[in-house]
């Protein structure tokens, strides 16, 4: 009973994550395009920075700038992508804890994200320098179906086992019927055959 309880209290729970993810996605929506474009260029010019330690390549600081400026895009949408990537996961595992599984749950989980990039976009267009992106709802997508897909292999892999020993718990309880059907049934005959002697 306890068991239970615990269970239909930390069940919900499992959605915070989600959640969380949400709002952290309405947060970045929510900056200026101006600000938005500096943390782009922030993160891209750090990365030009560590791939120009990492490598030893020497640049000079106006070849990390111009490095920076021409990553910036693709580190836009692939921030983007990721996003989506940690919604979808977020959402589609406590989908799966609670037993939506196959299409059912890339349909649910995928709606529910895709719905979400959906309107997020459309948060954007009351955002000073920002506007909604059709374009941008393609690259969510992308990553709400890489994240869905992640759940799906992550956890029909890891519980794999329990699969097996439910199944291997199944075929004995099975077996086990069978003999004690046997047992009966022989039991029963030498019954009767004590019954027809008299």
């Amino acid at each position: 009973m306890l068991k239970k309880l615990i269970l239909f209290i930390l069940k919900p729970l499992s959605f915070l994550p989600a959640i969380i993810m949400m709002y952290v996605i309405f947060s970045f929506s929510a900056q200026s395009g101006m600000d938005s474009g500096n943390l782009s260029y922030t993160v891209s010019h750090k990365l030009v920075e560590v791939g120009n330690e990492v490598l030893d390549k020497n640049l000079e600081d106006w070849e990390i700038d111009e490095a920076a400026q021409r990553i910036e895009y693709p580190v836009r949408k692939a921030a983007h992508m990721t996003e989506y990537f940690v919604l979808a996961v977020t959402v589609a595992l406590p989908f799966y804890v609670y037993g939506l599984r196959g299409f059912g749950l890339v349909l649910v989980a995928g709606l529910i994200c895709v719905g979400f990039a959906c309107g997020d976009e459309y948060h954007q267009s009351f955002v000073e320098g920002r506007g909604p992106s059709i374009k941008d709802v393609g690259i969510d997508s992308i990553g709400v179906f890489l994240g869905i897909m992640v759940v799906r292999i992550f956890c029909w892999t890891a519980l794999a086992p329990a699969r097996i020993m439910e199944r291997d718990k199944r075929r004995l309880e099975r077996k086990v019927q069978r003999e004690k059907q046997r047992a009966r049934q022989r039991r029963t005959g030498r019954t009767h055959g004590r019954w027809e002697e008299y």
